[in-house]
This record gives structure tokens, C-alpha cells and sequence, in this order.
């Protein structure tokens, strides 16, 4: 069910669905992928997520404006952090004024988890009744992807095999192979400095985006494909209704 779709007298007969809100981001995704990747990544996982669940899931439009000034020295649109606190805190104090009881924060960009976290932390004081989720869709799926992959530690990060792969498979004509390159942390031989998205960091540091890669990749897109594209669709749209099914029935105090 569409929430853009629906007459306000048709919203009291809802509030025992999950509402999904999907975030991306406006920012550059190396040379060969648009400024939209995020966004338009996270609304197809999204929309093949509400398909399989029409009957429990509410599904919002795609916030579009996420929190990555990290990219700037190359070129995006974003809020900082306080002010994207305050859009998600915002956006889950009206869907719960309409009556939801569930709210599933379904991230697309990795730049937004520090302020969503953050944000969640507050909301829950202000609505202890209420159930608020968030999770990214490439930790959900990161099992399956991890079989698909071809690319060593840090071939997954930023306009990589995974994202090129999923622009192939459904925006092929945003996507220009010719001036993709590999770049960024894969090279290092040291384990702590090789970032990767499917392998959590054992520390925190804040680095801006041309400190680790100066094409603005982080990964490997040469061993993209639309068939991997495919594939890692199914994953991550699987990683994300599995828990969906679940947070639907799950308890106040679960």
C-alpha cells in the first residue's frame, strides 16, 4: 500500500501496518554513476518489498535529501547532522500522529546512520509506545551478497560492484562503464584501513569521501554486471521483507 495514494479518511484503517520510509541521498557516485544512486537503489528495494507485502507494509515516498557532507569536495546536496536529525525526527512524528504504531527507517545511504541512531534515541522518550526501526539494506542482505561478490575486502564501499551492479540491472542508461575505475581502500595491506560495507569497522573515523578515493569510488565496478545486479536486488529485497514480517508482529517490549 501506497501512502501517497490513500484519502486521509482512509488512514485510521492502517495503523496496524508497518510504515516504511525510505532515505536516500543526493550525492557523487564516482564518475560513472549519477548524483541519484542512493535514492533510486533504496525506491526499487523498497517498492519490490511493498509488492511482496501489500498487506503489512505502508510504504512512504523516498526521502531523497540525506546527511553527506563527506562528499562535498566533489559535489552533493545535503543536510548536517542536527538539521537531518530533525527531518527524520519530523517525518516520525507525523506518520505517528496519523496512528502508526511501527515505523522502519529502510536506509540507503550510509552517511544517514549516524543521525538516524541518534534521532531514534530521542524519538524513543518522546514515544516510548511507539516501535521505530532502522537498518540498512546491505547489512540485511550482507549473507547473500557476500556469495555474489567477486571483489576482495573493499571492492564493496561507494559506486561498487554491488551499486554498479544494480544501476546495470535497472537504470543501465544512467551507468557509463567507460569511465568507471577501481579506487579507493582495497589496495592497502593493512586491515584496518581497507573499508568495506559488509564488514563492520572495528573503530570510528570521520574522513571526508577524497581523502580515500580520488575518482569519488570506493570498490571495484569493473566486476559489475547487470546479472549481479539482478541477484543482488533479490537479496536485499529478501533481507529486508524477512525482518519486515517480523517487526510486524513484534511485541511492545521485544
Amino acid at each position: 500500500m501506497l501512502l501517497e495514494h490513500l484519502k486521509w479518511t482512509e488512514l485510521r484503517e492502517i495503523t496496524g501496518r508497518v510504515f516504511v520510509a525510505p532515505l536516500g541521498a543526493l550525492e557523487q557516485h564516482g564518475r560513472h554513476l549519477p548524483l541519484s544512486t542512493d535514492t533510486v537503489i533504496v525506491s526499487e528495494i523498497a517498492r519490490r518489498v511493498e509488492a511482496q507485502l501489500p498487506d503489512h507494509v505502508v510504504l512512504l515516498p523516498t526521502q531523497w535529501l540525506g546527511h553527506s557532507p563527506h562528499h562535498a569536495h566533489f559535489g552533493c546536496v545535503s543536510l548536517h547532522l542536527r538539521p537531518y536529525m530533525e527531518l527524520i525526527g519530523g517525518l516520525c512524528r507525523s506518520v505517528a500522529a496519523m496512528g502508526a504504531r511501527k515505523i522502519f527507517l529502510l536506509n540507503g545511504h550510509g552517511g544517514n546512520d549516524p543521525a538516524c541512531r541518534a534521532a531514534l534515541c530521542e524519538l524513543k522518550v518522546e514515544m516510548p509506545d511507539r516501535q521505530i526501526a532502522f537498518a540498512s539494506y546491505w547489512n540485511l542482505a550482507a549473507e547473500a551478497m557476500s556469495r555474489i561478490r567477486s571483489s576482495p575486502p573493499g571492492g564493496f564501499g561507494h559506486a561498487c560492484e554491488m551499486e554498479t551492479s544494480i544501476m546495470l540491472a535497472i537504470r543501465p542508461e544512467l551507468v557509463s562503464m567507460k569511465d568507471a575505475v577501481d579506487d579507493g581502500t582495497f589496495r592497502e595491506s593493512s586491515k584496518y584501513r581497507v573499508l568495506d560495507m559488509l564488514r563492520p569497522q572495528p573503530y570510528h573515523m570521520v574522513r571526508d569521501f577524497h581523502e580515500l578515493a580520488e575518482s569519488g569510488t570506493l570498490g571495484m565496478p569493473s566486476l559489475a554486471s547487470a546479472e549481479k545486479g539482478v541477484q543482488f536486488l533479490e537479496a536485499a529485497t529478501r533481507g529486508v521483507a524477512e525482518l519486515l514480517q517480523e517487526f510486524a508482529g513484534w511485541g511492545g517490549t521485544a
